[in-house]
Order: C-alpha cells, then structure tokens, then sequence
C-alpha cells in the first residue's frame, strides 16, 4: 500500500514530488523557469522592442527603455494597416472557403461509398507532400490564366484566396472524425424521415464542432503564414499581405527595427485572437482524437 500511495507522488521525469522532497521540487521550478524563458521570451522581446522609441537590437530587453507609440505611427506611414487588411481578408475568406470545403469532402469521403474513395483520400493526401518551391511555378501559370475562363487572378486578393480554399490536412481530420460518429445516429434520423440536407446539417455537423476547432485554429495559422503565394499573385507592393511587407520593411535601411517589431506585434495578435476564442473546441478535439486514437 505505502508503494502505491509513494508511486502516486512520482512526477514524470522520475523525481518524488514529496513534501520532503525539496531537491526535486527545485529541479521542477527551474525547468519550468527556463522553458517559459523559451517559449515567452521572444514575444516579450517583441512586445518590448515594439513599443520601444529606439530598440538596440543587440540588447535583450523586456522591459521598453522608452516608451512610445512612435513605432507604430512610422509602421501606419510606410502602410502596415493596409497590409494587416489584406491579410485579414485573405484569412477569414480563406478560412470560410477552406472549412466549407473539408466538411463537405469530408462528409463524402466518410460517410459515403463510391468507387475510387480510397484514391481519392490518398490523392488529397499526397498534396501534403508536395513542397511550396515545387508547386510555385505551375501554381503562378493557373492564376496567371485560368483554365476555361481564361481570366488572370494576378493582382487579386481571391488569387490568394482560392488556392488555399482546400488544405489535404484538415479535410483528412474532419474524414477521420465523421468516420467515428455512430451509423445508428445516421440511420434513426432517415426512419424519422431527415433527408440528405437535413442530416448533415442537423446531425453530422454539429457533432463534428470540436473537429471544427481543430481545423480552424490550423487552418488560420497556415493561411496567416503563407508567404511564398502572396509573393507570386501580387502585382505590386500594395498587394502584398503582412507576412511579406515585413521582410520587405527587414530589408529596408530606412526603417528601424521598432517599427519591423511593431509589424511583428501586429501579425501575432490575429493569431492569439483565434486560438483563444476556438480554444475549448480545439482542446476538446485534440482530446476527443487522442481518446479514440
């Protein structure tokens, strides 16, 4: 019994968490330390050097020396606002168009029966494989002329927009999801006369919510990051979104590095944003898949 109620006190690096035991608490509180200095200590650099008047970039600082919003105001003068417009644009409408299309492909990848089901979901996987760098220069063809319609997306936000509405990722998640959602359920709502619509709508998908968070939160980040394809649809400066202003204000002499951290500042806040208001939803998704895995 004493094995069992000291087995209870070991912690998983193999130190005993015992109340006398203030050597392994202290090793605890020390990694514990050092990995929060890891992970928050860039951001604090960032937070810092942003509202700072004038960083030095070879001094860590978490603390701003001088605060000021001057930063800020020099990012809005070289056009940082129009740029975050533009990628939030290009994120939400993404997003929207990326999630409308998992369920979907999802829901007929899962749910249904057809013939070639099993090469199609390796086919949309295969896309994973394939490296941005391979695909950049047919991928800037297609915009450049789509086939049938023959109209040049060059220049257009919905030339970013559409290449990122299907993501093999999340279409995979939400198939592996609904795969587990019990026939019965499915089978009892066509006796109680659901049709085809009505099923999916008021069934399927309200069960698939913490998948939904799941995809959501990393389907905002792909798109979020995405620097290569803004790159090649845009037509001009003005086109670019935040990821790629900010290299470019990086490569600028002229501006300082307040105002590159001030951008920097500004591309993390939609991210947090996202995560925490999807956060019960994808915890529970991540969850839900390690339950059944």
């Amino acid at each position: 019994m004493s094995s069992i109620n000291s087995s209870r006190f070991d912690s998983a690096i193999g130190w005993s968490t015992r109340p006398d035991a203030w050597v392994g608490k202290a090793v605890r509180v020390l990694l514990s330390a050092l990995a929060v200095i890891l992970f928050c200590g860039p951001l604090l650099v960032i937070f810092s050097g942003a509202f700072d008047h004038n960083p030095d970039p070879t001094k860590l600082s978490v603390v701003p020396d001088n605060p000021s919003l001057i930063n800020f105001k020099v990012a809005g003068e070289n056009k940082i606002w129009h740029y975050l417009a533009n990628s939030l644009f290009i994120a939400g409408g993404a997003l929207l168009l990326q999630l409308a299309v998992s369920v979907f492909a999802a829901y007929a990848l899962a749910r249904k029966k057809f013939r070639g089901q099993a090469i199609a979901l390796l086919v949309i996987l295969a896309t994973m494989m394939l490296p941005e760098e391979v695909i950049a220069i047919p991928l800037s063809l297609v915009i450049g002329d789509l086939p049938l319609v023959h109209v040049s997306l060059k220049g257009t936000l919905l030339g970013v927009i559409l290449p990122l509405g299907a993501w093999g990722f999340s279409i995979f998640v939400m198939t592996e999801f609904m795969r587990e959602i019990p026939a019965e359920l499915e089978e009892a709502a066509k006796v109680d006369g659901a049709g085809e619509l009505r099923l999916f709508a008021q069934i399927i998908l309200p069960l698939c919510r913490p998948a939904l968070g799941v995809i959501a939160v990393f389907g905002f980040n792909m798109i979020w990051e995405q620097y290569l394809l803004p790159l090649i649809v845009a037509a001009d400066p003005s086109d670019y979104t935040l990821t790629v202003a900010l290299l470019a204000l990086r490569s600028d002499d002229q501006v300082g590095t307040g105002i590159v951290l001030a951008g920097a500042l500004l591309a993390l806040v939609p991210s947090l944003v996202v995560y925490l208001s999807l956060q019960k939803s994808f915890l529970r998704g991540i969850t839900t898949g390690a339950i059944k895995g």
